[in-house]
Protein backbone atom coordinates (compact mmCIF):
# COMPACT_ATOMS: atom_id res chain seq x y z
CA UNK A 1 0.00 0.00 0.00
CA UNK A 2 2.85 2.29 0.97
CA UNK A 3 4.42 1.75 -2.93
CA UNK A 4 1.00 2.53 -4.30
CA UNK A 5 1.11 5.93 -2.04
CA UNK A 6 4.11 7.04 -3.01
CA UNK A 7 4.18 6.12 -7.03
CA UNK A 8 0.55 8.82 -6.87
CA UNK A 9 2.82 11.30 -5.12
CA UNK A 10 5.33 11.46 -7.88
CA UNK A 11 2.86 11.48 -10.25
CA UNK A 12 0.98 14.07 -8.71
CA UNK A 13 4.24 15.74 -8.38
CA UNK A 14 5.30 15.29 -12.04
CA UNK A 15 1.72 16.36 -13.32
CA UNK A 16 1.56 19.58 -11.27
CA UNK A 17 5.79 20.72 -12.17
CA UNK A 18 3.82 19.93 -15.81
CA UNK A 19 1.00 21.97 -15.60
CA UNK A 20 3.18 24.61 -14.45
CA UNK A 21 6.23 24.29 -16.54
CA UNK A 22 5.53 22.39 -19.28
CA UNK A 23 6.55 18.44 -19.99
CA UNK A 24 9.95 20.00 -20.14
CA UNK A 25 10.61 20.70 -17.08
CA UNK A 26 9.78 17.23 -15.55
CA UNK A 27 12.83 14.91 -14.68
CA UNK A 28 13.52 11.86 -12.52
CA UNK A 29 15.07 14.19 -10.02
CA UNK A 30 13.33 17.20 -9.86
CA UNK A 31 10.37 14.92 -8.86
CA UNK A 32 12.24 13.41 -6.53
CA UNK A 33 13.17 16.60 -4.37
CA UNK A 34 9.49 17.48 -4.95
CA UNK A 35 8.33 14.32 -2.80
CA UNK A 36 11.17 14.21 -0.60
CA UNK A 37 13.08 11.33 -1.85
CA UNK A 38 15.33 9.86 -3.56
CA UNK A 39 15.86 9.69 -7.22
CA UNK A 40 16.69 6.17 -7.21
CA UNK A 41 13.35 5.83 -5.31
CA UNK A 42 11.62 7.16 -8.10
CA UNK A 43 12.71 4.71 -10.54
CA UNK A 44 11.31 1.86 -8.38
CA UNK A 45 7.58 2.83 -9.33
CA UNK A 46 8.76 4.42 -12.78
CA UNK A 47 11.40 2.59 -14.95
CA UNK A 48 12.40 5.97 -16.94
CA UNK A 49 10.84 9.24 -17.33
CA UNK A 50 8.95 8.44 -20.11
CA UNK A 51 6.73 6.15 -18.01
CA UNK A 52 6.23 8.22 -15.68
CA UNK A 53 5.11 11.12 -18.04
CA UNK A 54 2.82 8.12 -19.92
CA UNK A 55 1.58 7.57 -16.29
CA UNK A 56 0.30 11.51 -15.90
CA UNK A 57 -0.82 11.80 -19.54
CA UNK A 58 -3.39 8.71 -18.68
CA UNK A 59 -4.48 9.72 -15.10
CA UNK A 60 -4.94 13.43 -17.28
CA UNK A 61 -7.01 12.24 -19.33
CA UNK A 62 -9.07 10.06 -17.10
CA UNK A 63 -9.44 13.25 -15.22
CA UNK A 64 -10.84 15.09 -17.70
CA UNK A 65 -13.10 12.75 -19.12
CA UNK A 66 -14.76 12.63 -15.74
CA UNK A 67 -15.15 16.43 -15.73
CA UNK A 68 -16.52 16.83 -19.29
CA UNK A 69 -19.98 17.08 -20.21
CA UNK A 70 -21.07 18.00 -16.78
CA UNK A 71 -22.57 21.91 -17.91
CA UNK A 72 -25.79 20.60 -19.75
CA UNK A 73 -25.68 16.71 -19.46
CA UNK A 74 -29.68 16.19 -20.27
CA UNK A 75 -29.70 19.52 -22.32
CA UNK A 76 -30.84 19.67 -25.90
CA UNK A 77 -28.56 18.15 -28.56
CA UNK A 78 -26.47 21.58 -29.10
CA UNK A 79 -26.40 22.77 -26.10
CA UNK A 80 -24.61 19.36 -25.22
CA UNK A 81 -22.16 19.52 -28.10
CA UNK A 82 -20.91 23.50 -26.92
CA UNK A 83 -20.60 22.68 -23.20
CA UNK A 84 -18.09 20.01 -24.24
CA UNK A 85 -16.62 22.63 -26.48
CA UNK A 86 -16.46 24.85 -23.55
CA UNK A 87 -15.29 22.40 -21.33
CA UNK A 88 -12.44 21.71 -23.89
CA UNK A 89 -11.18 25.35 -23.99
CA UNK A 90 -11.81 25.72 -20.45
CA UNK A 91 -9.01 22.77 -19.91
CA UNK A 92 -6.68 23.80 -23.13
CA UNK A 93 -6.78 27.88 -21.91
CA UNK A 94 -6.60 27.29 -18.02
CA UNK A 95 -3.52 24.10 -18.66
CA UNK A 96 -2.10 25.51 -21.67
CA UNK A 97 1.28 23.15 -20.47
CA UNK A 98 -1.24 20.22 -19.93
CA UNK A 99 -2.75 20.93 -22.85
CA UNK A 100 0.32 20.80 -24.84
CA UNK A 101 1.72 17.39 -23.71
CA UNK A 102 -1.29 15.55 -24.15
CA UNK A 103 -2.44 16.83 -27.33
CA UNK A 104 0.18 18.22 -29.93
CA UNK A 105 3.91 17.03 -28.19
CA UNK A 106 4.88 13.96 -30.07
CA UNK A 107 4.46 10.99 -27.85
CA UNK A 108 5.51 7.28 -28.29
CA UNK A 109 2.08 5.99 -26.23
CA UNK A 110 -0.19 9.24 -27.64
CA UNK A 111 -3.38 7.92 -29.10
CA UNK A 112 -3.85 7.59 -33.01
CA UNK A 113 -6.88 8.44 -35.06
CA UNK A 114 -9.09 6.16 -35.65
CA UNK A 115 -7.96 2.46 -34.41
CA UNK A 116 -7.08 4.26 -30.30
CA UNK A 117 -10.33 6.25 -31.05
CA UNK A 118 -12.64 3.62 -31.82
CA UNK A 119 -14.66 1.77 -29.12
CA UNK A 120 -14.26 4.77 -26.43
CA UNK A 121 -10.35 4.53 -26.73
CA UNK A 122 -10.06 8.18 -26.00
CA UNK A 123 -12.39 9.07 -22.62
CA UNK A 124 -12.34 12.59 -23.52
CA UNK A 125 -13.24 12.33 -27.30
CA UNK A 126 -15.74 9.49 -26.83
CA UNK A 127 -17.87 12.05 -24.78
CA UNK A 128 -18.25 14.58 -28.36
CA UNK A 129 -18.54 10.98 -30.68
CA UNK A 130 -21.67 10.35 -28.02
CA UNK A 131 -23.21 13.70 -28.79
CA UNK A 132 -22.58 13.45 -32.26
CA UNK A 133 -24.22 9.55 -32.54
CA UNK A 134 -26.95 11.13 -30.97
CA UNK A 135 -27.49 14.05 -33.13
CA UNK A 136 -27.63 11.65 -36.21
CA UNK A 137 -29.53 9.23 -34.58
CA UNK A 138 -32.49 11.78 -34.03
CA UNK A 139 -31.84 13.14 -37.15
CA UNK A 140 -30.44 16.52 -36.42
CA UNK A 141 -27.24 15.61 -38.22
CA UNK A 142 -26.49 13.90 -41.39
CA UNK A 143 -25.67 9.96 -41.08
CA UNK A 144 -21.90 9.99 -41.74
CA UNK A 145 -19.01 8.31 -39.76
CA UNK A 146 -19.35 9.73 -36.48
CA UNK A 147 -15.44 9.56 -35.28
CA UNK A 148 -14.66 11.13 -38.72
CA UNK A 149 -17.25 14.20 -37.83
CA UNK A 150 -16.07 14.72 -34.39
CA UNK A 151 -12.48 14.77 -35.49
CA UNK A 152 -13.63 17.86 -38.19
CA UNK A 153 -15.51 19.06 -34.88
CA UNK A 154 -12.42 18.68 -32.25
CA UNK A 155 -9.62 19.41 -34.72
CA UNK A 156 -11.04 23.05 -36.03
CA UNK A 157 -10.98 24.56 -32.61
CA UNK A 158 -7.81 21.90 -31.73
CA UNK A 159 -6.51 24.65 -34.61
CA UNK A 160 -7.79 27.94 -33.58
CA UNK A 161 -5.93 27.18 -29.80
CA UNK A 162 -2.80 26.34 -31.18
CA UNK A 163 -3.00 30.19 -33.38
CA UNK A 164 -4.08 31.50 -30.28
CA UNK A 165 -1.74 29.68 -27.72
CA UNK A 166 1.16 31.01 -30.51
CA UNK A 167 -0.09 34.19 -30.41
CA UNK A 168 -1.09 34.11 -33.82
CA UNK A 169 -4.70 35.21 -33.13
CA UNK A 170 -4.86 38.70 -31.25
CA UNK A 171 -8.57 38.42 -29.11
CA UNK A 172 -8.86 38.56 -25.32
CA UNK A 173 -10.08 35.21 -24.09
CA UNK A 174 -14.03 36.01 -24.38
CA UNK A 175 -13.58 36.59 -28.23
CA UNK A 176 -11.14 33.72 -28.76
CA UNK A 177 -14.30 31.61 -27.28
CA UNK A 178 -16.59 33.44 -29.42
CA UNK A 179 -14.45 32.92 -32.27
CA UNK A 180 -14.69 29.38 -31.59
CA UNK A 181 -18.26 28.78 -31.33
CA UNK A 182 -18.84 30.59 -34.64
CA UNK A 183 -16.46 27.88 -35.80
CA UNK A 184 -18.45 25.13 -34.29
CA UNK A 185 -21.60 26.35 -34.87
CA UNK A 186 -20.65 26.85 -39.43
CA UNK A 187 -19.61 23.46 -39.14
CA UNK A 188 -22.58 22.07 -37.43
CA UNK A 189 -24.82 24.30 -40.24
CA UNK A 190 -22.87 21.92 -42.92
CA UNK A 191 -23.62 18.81 -41.00
CA UNK A 192 -27.08 18.92 -40.47
CA UNK A 193 -29.67 16.97 -41.35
Amino acid sequence: MAASRTAEKIADAAQAILVSEGAGAVTMRRVAETVGVSAMATYKHYPNRQALLDAVAERAFRELAEGWGLRCPDGPWEERALGLMEDFLDFALGRPHLYTFLMTDRRERARRFPDDFAGSGSPAFTRLVVVVEDGMRDGLLRKDDPLEVTLTLTSSIQGLVQLYLGGRIGLEETGFRQLCERTVRRILDGIRA
